[in-house]
């Protein structure tokens, strides 16, 4: 992480005023001309990577992916690994790692291979329509390993990825996480223990058109709520024998959810609910089927939905307010909430401050905007969020699209240039700084 006396030097240096257009070093101007250089190329192997179904479930398809970015790495020196990742029924995930000369802040740039377009997605098709480009993860994420790659090469051509220490992980299941996802996220795990930065190449915010500056994204955990009551013929309801009944129940605790939780940063949902006679939730947590008549008592209720918080801190105390609802059982009934492990939160915290005012001392000098920070609450959750505990670290590197993870998703194509410059320029700067 950033040392603490850099901190406060860093954040002065980003308040004070700067010349519109400060120069560029050499090297840097060179990765600039180099990226605008490549444009068409870059477009061209993202029309390739969209074309090519990388639906989370289509493992074939995730792999095939996998396999092209390897022959973009290793052309620039990264010694790339495939993990595969069958025990969490997923595909596997790309590690590649780039040994420069070990003096300066280790990199750790995060993308993934998959989309939420499976198979069976009428959406499968790279279309270019001027300056703006639709397709099945035309910007999340394979426009945003475009951008990664974009900057790359500018740094090769410029002469400052050889000296650069960098890890890349792609992952194959960001859209749909393996389980256990202690498995499943193992390995960025261990790069981000491994890194001094964490670079996020997931899509880039705007926000009334201005581009933004994402230093946090949220958590996303799911949990599932089981009620029970007594049964018996509908005459009978809310008797001493037979109480409330299950529906009745679950109905007490989501409206309880609905007026006691909220607080700033957090948000929860309930996405699907049922009950009756009988209730019974698949495997996957996507279809309840329930069972029931209008004169019999319920005996069983189940919902399931999530919640998102911006710290652990955050997280620890949602879970124990909805524990503590739950607890409060209305007359004959009872009930319990179960927690899946999900996407940790990534704080806000002054190191990823810092890294945002390097970039936008990286702004500053190609005659951008300044970026400001991101409200949280306008982005979901990322892979970037399993190496925040131990790394600074900065999201949203990625290039600007609309519609995300919805027919119709489309990439800003001059966004990828634009983006691939900041890193390239932000990434070299930063590897030549000493940990």
């Amino acid at each position: 992480m950033f040392a603490k006396s850099l901190i406060p030097a860093l954040l002065l240096a980003a308040a004070l005023p700067q010349p519109a257009f400060a120069a560029l070093s050499a090297a840097e101007k060179k990765m600039a001309a180099m990226v605008d250089a490549e444009q068409a190329r870059s477009i061209a192997l993202l029309e390739k990577l969209v074309n090519v179904n990388s639906g989370t479930m289509n493992l074939a398809g995730v792999e095939q992916v996998g396999r092209m970015m390897r022959t973009e790495l290793e052309p620039l020196g990264f010694d790339v690994r495939w993990i595969p990742m069958g025990e969490t029924k997923r595909a596997g995930h790309i590690v590649a790692t780039h040994k420069g000369n070990g003096k300066g802040r280790k990199l750790l740039l995060i993308g993934h291979l998959d989309t939420v377009f499976e198979q069976h997605s009428p959406f499968q098709t790279f279309v270019r329509k001027g300056d703006r480009a639709e397709g099945p993860g035309v910007g999340d994420d394979k426009g945003g390993m475009v951008v990664m790659l974009a900057a790359l090469r500018a740094m090769q051509a410029a002469g400052t990825l050889a000296p650069a220490d960098i890890e890349v992980v792609l992952t194959g299941d960001e859209e749909r996480s393996g389980d256990p996802v202690e498995i499943a996220r193992a390995d960025l795990v261990a790069a981000g223990k491994r890194a001094d930065v964490a670079l996020d190449f997931e899509g880039l915010v705007r926000d009334g058109g201005r581009d933004m500056g994402s230093i946090a994204r949220r958590s996303s955990y799911s949990w599932t709520l089981t009620a029970t009551g007594r049964t018996g013929h509908s005459s009978l309801i809310f008797d001493a024998d037979h109480g409330d009944g299950a529906i009745y129940e679950i109905a007490r605790i989501i409206a309880a959810f609905r007026k006691e939780l909220p607080e700033p940063n957090l948000t929860f949902n309930v996405g699907l609910i049922g009950g009756g006679a009988t209730a019974i939730i698949d495997p996957d947590g996507a279809r309840v089927t329930a069972t029931g008549k209008t004169n019999i008592i319920p005996e069983t209720a189940i919902a399931k939905g999530d919640f998102r918080t911006l710290t652990d801190e955050q997280t620890l105390r949602v879970r124990q307010k909805m524990e503590r609802i739950v607890a409060a059982h209305a007359p004959g009934t009872d009930a319990g909430i179960a927690f899946e492990e999900g996407y940790p939160p990534m704080a806000p915290t002054a190191g990823n401050r810092a890294i945002l005012a390097r970039l936008n001392g990286v702004n500053r000098d190609m005659g951008l905007p300044e970026m400001p920070e991101l409200d949280p609450l306008k982005r979901g959750a990322g892979d970037i969020s399993f190496v925040a505990k131990d790394v600074d670290g900065l999201a949203g590197l990625g290039p600007y699209s609309e519609g995300d993870h919805a027919p119709g998703e489309t990439v800003d194509l001059p966004s990828i240039a634009t983006q691939a410059k900041r890193a390239a320029i932000l990434m070299s700067r930063l590897s030549r700084e000493v940990p």
